[in-house]
């Protein structure tokens, strides 16, 4: 009868590998999962090749302008990382303008956002950046 008792208990082991995969089995079983429809209206940019606005690139406007230009990058709006930009052209110099990590929160917002240029070559510019 030993014998016989043995091989049911072997039979009826349950290995590691099993014993894990079935208490994940029983955790997963208590959870909800949602999947959203975007077509359904999910989403409210289900377009993604047409950005919106706030995560579009920005150009500024640069007061007193003699040709230089700058732009803050849609990646960079995304990543509200402070940065800074250099103001370029075709002028004999470049400018430098600093954004905050909460200017570009404003610009993600849809805010606009105002801040002075480096002062090189004896003058400075003021860049405005408008989300469309």
């Amino acid at each position: 009868m030993s014998e016989l008792m043995q091989s049911v208990k072997e039979s009826t082991a349950v290995t590691r590998r099993e014993f894990t995969l079935e208490a994940a089995l029983a955790l997963l079983a208590g959870c909800v999962i949602t999947i959203s429809d975007v077509a359904c209206g999910g989403s409210k940019n289900a377009n993604p090749a047409n950005p919106s606005p706030a995560t579009a690139d920005i150009n500024g406007t640069v007061s007193a302008n003699h040709g230089h230009t700058v732009t803050v990058t849609a990646a960079q709006i995304i990543a509200t990382n402070a940065v800074m930009l250099t103001l370029v052209g075709n002028t004999s110099h470049n400018h430098t303008v600093s954004l905050s990590q909460a200017d570009l929160l404003s610009l993600k917002n849809r805010q606009s956002v105002s801040r002075d240029s480096s002062n090189d070559n004896s003058h400075m510019h003021t860049v405005t950046f408008t989300p469309a």
